[in-house]
């Protein structure tokens, strides 16, 4: 139950990430402190539900697609969370793109980095 805790903080934590630094990068990407939050919240449960569900359908119907899962997942949240989402805004077709790659790319980096940057103090204060 404390990994599936830790797990869940760090996947939130890499969204708001994700999702504040596009809002920093791109200009047609726009989206206010509490909509982060929200948006974040509704972009982790979408990912959680979607990921597993589109590497099936995948797997099943086209296995040269599983390569692209990750970005399909992440599209497909942020059209979620920008439907639900009033502060969320993104403007054009470049910046859903973009959008879509810098978010994928950012969580990505962030639920690899994050648990080796925490769970090692955790080990280390153990050890103490």
């Amino acid at each position: 139950m404390v990994r599936f805790l830790i797990n869940t903080l760090i996947f939130f934590g890499s969204a708001a990430l994700g999702l504040w630094i596009t809002s920093m990068v791109l200009d047609g990407f726009t989206i206010d402190f509490t909509g982060l939050l929200v948006a974040a919240v509704i972009f982790t449960v979408a990912q959680w539900i979607l990921s597993p569900l589109i590497f099936k359908m995948a797997t099943k119907y086209a296995n040269a697609f599983l390569g692209g899962v990750g970005l399909v997942s992440t599209f497909v949240a942020l059209l979620i969370t920008s439907l639900v989402v009033d502060s969320l805004a993104i403007d054009g077709v470049g910046t859903w793109i973009a959008a879509t790659v810098l978010v994928w790319l950012v969580t990505a980096l962030a639920t690899w980095l994050l648990p080796m940057i925490f769970l090692k103090k955790a080990v280390d204060n153990r050890r103490d």
